[in-house]
């Protein structure tokens, strides 16, 4: 089984060449290189050509790299995907902002197929508009390009006017369909992002809330916060022994010719199989990229 850990996805101005720099050194499992929301709109040139530099540079090891652009309604979008096309050293991946409908998924990749940007470079989709969470199904099955969605719970509170709360109620129904698309289709998901910086509790609670909703990762807007996703979504030692000793002993008991067994008063089928050889497998590939 194999998996990429994505449990801390760390947003980075690519206008800001100190940001740039100090992301080789910082132990998130991505890095969201942006052309959007963070960098100022005389800034969008700049932050094109120092993304392209710093990939070129590399020294970014193990890290998966996305290039947020900005949205294809927008003035700058086109010339971030003629940007990235022109690359030396292409990014793993374009994330996509400001997705309503399944034709925008398919109309941003015929964009990119156009620019001559190569198919394998994967799609991630921000889903942070009203008109995205209502049509997330279509959405997620929109292209096999698609590979996965960071939510955009910001923009999501700037449209539909519900609050930030440290129980995040009012987005739940939201981040539950995403999470049960992205499912559907085998995509990968990241949470939203926490904005307080000062809260160290109500963040780790934030990391805890999206790993039992089903996402894989968190996003994130600063350094600090990159310590409490990756220990929250990754399986402790606890897990992974609990894990080893359901795999043992469905084992055993398949060669006695049984299909169930009952581990610490707790049934035992081949679907908690499955689920224990992920963890397995998510407690290795995060070994490796130490």
């Amino acid at each position: 089984m194999k998996i990429r850990p994505r449990r801390s996805l760390l947003y980075m101005p690519g206008s800001n060449p100190r940001a740039l720099e100090k992301a080789r050194t910082l132990d998130a499992d991505g890095l969201i290189l942006d052309m959007e929301d963070s960098v100022a709109p005389d800034a969008k040139q700049l932050a094109r050509e120092q993304i392209g530099a710093a990939l070129e540079a590399g020294g970014y090891g193990y890290r998966e790299l996305m290039v947020r652009i900005n949205a294809l309604a927008t003035s700058w979008g086109s010339d971030d995907i003629a940007a990235i096309a022109a690359f030396p050293t292409q990014p793993d991946a374009v994330l996509i902002p400001k997705i309503d409908t399944a034709t925008d998924v398919q109309d941003a990749i015929a964009a990119l197929d156009a620019a001559g940007c190569p198919a394998s470079v994967d799609v991630w989709i921000m889903a942070e508009t009203p008109a995205c969470i209502l049509n997330i199904a279509e959405v997620a099955r929109a292209h096999p390009r698609l590979k996965g969605m960071v939510m955009g719970t910001s923009d999501l509170s700037k449209d539909t006017r519900v609050r930030h709360t440290p129980d995040r109620l009012g987005f739940i129904s939201a981040l539950n369909l995403c999470v049960y698309a992205a499912r559907a289709n085998g995509l990968d998901i990241i949470d939203g992002v926490q904005l307080d910086l000062e809260d160290d509790a109500l963040l780790e609670k934030s990391c805890e809330q999206g790993r039992d909703l089903g996402f894989d990762g968190k996003s994130l807007i600063h350094p600090r916060q990159i310590a409490a996703a990756n220990a929250v979504f990754a399986p402790n030692e606890d897990e992974v022994a609990a894990a080893r000793e359901i795999i043992a002993a469905f084992e055993a008991a398949q060669a006695e010719g049984k299909g169930v067994v009952v581990v610490k008063g707790r049934l035992v089928e081949n679907l908690h199989v499955e689920m224990a050889q992920r963890q397995l497998a998510l407690a290795e590939a995060v070994e490796r990229s130490r």
